[in-house]
């Protein structure tokens, strides 16, 4: 099985840490953010990786090369111009081994250690194109509880709220590849469409994750790697 890395981000939020090289590349004690998503992948026995870039995507290249020193082999999907992460995954797909019938893919900013195995084999047990990866949503602030005398009744810092998030994680089958956007964004236009047929299917985790979109995103995963909350990348 073969995985899809979107990292053309130019992470314009994280700025200045994304001047001279792709969001996906910006370091957390030391390591680019791809650098571990291949190895969460590569624990997990996928080895082969297409990575979907194009700002400054001669950082990625140049860093990581063929993929040997990280144990994976890695192919690139270069977009000649913007295409959004619809366009781009679609252009990764024409990278897929032929009778690979199905494919991951993530976005180039989650550090995470979500097991892969069993969202696999959820998604072959379903008759889903797509299935994607929901954390909880966790409040980022904390919640005040106030009882029937409007008394305050409790604090709760920054507390699991009943909702779910799009983790930006997917198992794909291959038959999604004639659905995908030539430009734009798939979760704009393919995956509202697959709902509607019900065709995507939802695979809940309470795996360590987190997406890096801000300096603040950036500081607190660096926070939790230094404390060792993210624990190993086991299958």
């Amino acid at each position: 099985m073969q995985a899809i890395i979107l990292a053309g981000g130019k992470g314009e939020r994280l700025r200045p840490f994304t001047s001279d090289r792709p969001k996906s590349m910006v370091e957390i004690l030391g390591v680019p953010i791809l650098g571990y998503q291949l190895q969460w992948l590569q624990a997990q026995d996928i080895t082969d990786v297409i990575v979907a870039c194009g700002y400054r995507h001669e950082v990625i290249e140049e860093y990581f090369g063929t993929g040997e020193k990280w144990g994976v082999r890695l192919q690139y999907a270069v977009e000649p111009q913007p295409l959004g992460r619809g366009g781009a995954l679609k252009l990764a797909f024409g990278l897929l081994r032929s009778g690979e019938d199905l494919c991951l893919a993530t976005n180039g900013d989650v550090v995470t250690n979500v097991r892969l195995r069993p969202l696999i084999q959820a998604h072959r047990d379903s008759d889903c194109v797509a299935t994607v990866v929901l954390e909880p949503f966790i409040s980022p602030y904390g919640i005040v509880e106030v009882g029937e005398d409007e008394k305050i009744a409790a604090f709760r810092e920054k507390p699991e709220l009943p909702y779910w998030l799009n983790a930006g994680i997917y198992v794909l089958s291959r038959e999604i590849e004639k659905l995908l956007p030539d430009l734009g964004d798939h979760e704009d236009t393919t995956f509202p469409r697959l709902a509607a047929e019900g065709k995507l299917g939802a695979f809940r985790s309470r795996s360590y994750w987190r997406a890096v979109d801000t300096v603040k995103d950036l500081s607190e995963v660096q926070k939790d790697l230094e404390q060792r909350l993210l624990t190993s990348f086991l299958a």
